[in-house]
């Protein structure tokens, strides 16, 4: 389906908010030691700020795994954004799978920490990349730069 420009930004901002929100409650349950709900709602902000990307190209998939692999095609092989954040976003969804579906009896609250950290990051390098990629506006960091990690500048 193809979308007027006015409705592509619209829905990018959208899904961005999806994401900073989701961000948002990561941190609401690090305070109360929620780690599983903490670590999917990490993988989540990722997850909603990769389809922010997509939606500029009018991309999607009905599959994660779609999702993930659409990234990487559309924007990590070519050089537009560095392997490091493909391989964040992976370890993500590996951890998510794992800790949601799996048989991991006790979760690491440190591991967990500096995933929900890793995410922080992720979201900010997608809202830089769509704002010099024309899409968002200045100071649409939605709440991010409030609750930046430990050392992020």
């Amino acid at each position: 389906m193809s979308r007027s420009p006015e409705q592509l930004h619209a829905l990018v901002r959208y899904r961005l908010e999806q994401a900073v929100e989701t961000l948002r409650e990561t941190n609401l349950l690090l305070d109360q030691n929620a780690w599983r709900g903490a670590q999917n709602r990490a993988y989540y902000a990722m997850f909603y700020a990769v389809l922010a990307l997509l939606a500029t190209r009018q991309l999607g998939s009905s599959k994660h795994s779609g999702v993930l692999g659409l990234f990487d095609r559309e924007f990590v092989k070519p050089g537009l954004l560095p392997r490091e954040l493909s391989r964040s976003l992976r370890l993500a969804f590996n951890r998510r799978q794992s800790w949601d579906y799996g048989e991991v009896a006790a979760l690491d609250p440190d591991e967990i920490t500096e995933m929900v950290t890793g995410a922080k990051l992720f979201v900010q390098a997608i809202q830089e990349f769509l704002r010099e990629s024309g899409f968002g506006e200045e100071g649409d960091e939605a709440g991010t730069d409030q609750e930046k990690p430990d050392g992020a500048t």
